[in-house]
């Protein structure tokens, strides 16, 4: 799928397999590191917002929804003692998603039940909102 290689500086770069797509990763200042780039920790955040768009995706295809447009705000909150993510929020909008109500369900339980959303810790604290 993709290999890894430490840059130092506390730097990596993932480069995806088949496409070379590359990805680069930076501690964050407040670990002791540029914040340059994505951390790791803003990737798995950012990765659930990817997710859950394209469950969302594939659902607005079947149902024959145009979710072009859809758009999200992701923010990371970090605990200590250990260092790790305990919420990610993620507040999807979309400013004219024409869809019935029993739709704009089927797209969020869809969107809650992502492979990453399912991945994760059930400590990890979830908390997405819908404006649509």
């Amino acid at each position: 799928m993709a290999t890894v290689e430490y840059q130092g500086d506390l730097r990596t770069q993932a480069v995806h397999l088949k496409s070379k797509n590359e990805i680069i990763t930076d501690a964050p200042t407040d670990n002791n590191g540029k914040g340059e780039a994505f951390s790791p920790t803003g990737l798995v955040s950012a990765a659930l917002s990817s997710c859950m768009m394209t469950i969302m995706g594939i659902v607005a295809e079947r149902e024959g929804i145009n979710l072009n447009g859809l758009k999200s705000d992701v923010v990371k909150v970090m605990s200590s003692n250990p260092r790790k993510i305990a919420e990610i929020k993620i507040d999807f909008t979309h400013p004219n998603l024409i869809a019935s109500e029993e739709q704009k369900q089927k797209l969020k339980n869809a969107a809650r039940t992502c492979p990453v959303a399912l991945s994760l810790s059930s400590e990890l604290k979830q908390t997405v909102t819908f404006n649509f």
